[in-house]
């Protein structure tokens, strides 16, 4: 590893930097639109609460660290319009949830009623003509486009060089291409009932290894000028490690504490979501001849009706068949992979660092 460098204010307390750069966006965005139709506030104010409500910052972290490691100069004069293109991020982040809640049917994100819920109560408190439902599923549908539109606006609007801002276009498009195709593939699989693990490790590798991880280091490591081959061994560390991220997301999905994840344990199972633990759990039944729990998993997918009993009876069967502990022991070795190809990536320093200890928060979490 190169010589150590000192930490910045903004390698310090990051994710209050990119609250404050997002904050300052929307304020800047919306201002325009609420002076031309004040009836667009509600839209606005639930896409600000929701960006600047919660949530882990991992994406804009990754890209920052990308940037760090990749050369970039946290007190240099490119550093604040970088923090802002990274935190563009968030803005993507909120379109996915806001619309993925609203695939899923989800009641509750963060502990808080989803956005279509809360604009269908907002329709139904007021009286309004027609099916609070469709209302809800309307503005959900707009804000997140919303947020969309708003996240290549702060993206382009930094004050970051022309051929710098070109350099992290490639990496920025593939994300958004890779999150909705990765969203498509997990709709799909549903409507299919495809269970098989292959599926579901394509699922994890588009939407949420590429989307989570890989792409935002390769949008900061190409702000900073990275080379092919840099950005090679953080696109592989990123792969492994984003994978490892989402089946610690199954996991806590069915076995998550819901005063912690914000949602009802058991809600992958409800919407339907084939995911490498489920697809695991049934082969494995299949492969030592116990029909019982592989009916009892496969009877669970789908089941919007699944009770806490019926969750804790697939619980049970997942890990009496072994499908939790091979999930458990892919973690570990996409999280050993990855961090191999991190050491070869020969990073500028405290980043190599940072990101070792982000490894081992994303895989490790309870949350």
């Amino acid at each position: 590893m190169s010589e150590p460098v000192r930490e910045s204010r903004y390698d310090q307390d990051l994710p209050a930097h990119v609250e404050r750069a997002l904050d300052d966006f929307l304020h800047e965005a919306s201002r325009g639109i609420l002076a031309t139709e004040p009836t667009f506030a509600p839209a606005v104010e639930a896409l600000t609460g929701f960006v600047l409500g919660g949530g882990k910052r991992l994406r804009p972290t990754f890209a920052w660290w990308g940037w760090r490691g990749a050369g970039g100069d946290p007190d240099g004069q490119d550093a604040e319009g970088v923090l802002r293109a990274v935190a563009a991020l968030e803005l993507v982040q909120a379109c996915a949830l806001i619309h993925d809640d609203l695939i899923d049917s989800s009641d509750s994100r963060r502990g808080s009623p989803t956005v279509h819920l809360a604009f269908a109560k907002r329709h139904a408190g007021h009286g309004w003509l027609g099916p609070p439902s469709s209302f809800g599923l309307a503005a959900a549908v707009l804000i997140g486009d919303l947020a969309l539109a708003w996240a290549d606006d702060m993206f382009e609007s930094t004050s970051l060089p022309p051929a710098t801002l070109s350099a992290g276009r490639p990496a920025w498009r593939a994300m958004r291409t890779e999150v909705l195709a990765g969203q498509y593939l997990d709709v799909h699989t549903q409507a299919t009932g495809d269970a098989s693990v292959d599926v579901a490790l394509r699922i994890d590798k588009l939407k949420t290894a590429a989307y989570t991880v890989q792409r935002p280091l390769h949008l900061g490591a190409s702000l900073a000028g990275a080379d092919e081959r840099l950005i090679g061994h953080l696109r592989e560390f990123g792969g492994d490690l984003g994978v490892a991220f989402q089946l610690r997301d199954d996991l806590l999905g069915v076995f998550g504490d819901p005063s912690v994840t914000g949602k009802p344990a058991g809600d992958d199972l409800r919407e339907g979501k084939r995911t490498l633990l489920v697809a695991l759990g049934l082969q494995l039944a299949g492969e030592q001849g116990r029909t019982a729990e592989a009916v009892l998993i496969a009877d669970a997918i789908g089941d919007a009706a699944l009770t806490e009993a019926g969750v804790e009876a697939v619980r049970s069967a997942l890990t009496d068949v072994g499908a939790v502990t091979a999930v458990e022991r892919r973690i570990d070795t996409l999280t050993a992979a990855a961090l191999t190809a991190l050491r070869r990536a020969d990073l500028a320093e405290p980043a190599a660092d940072k990101l070792i200890e982000l490894a081992d928060r994303a895989t490790r979490r309870t949350y």
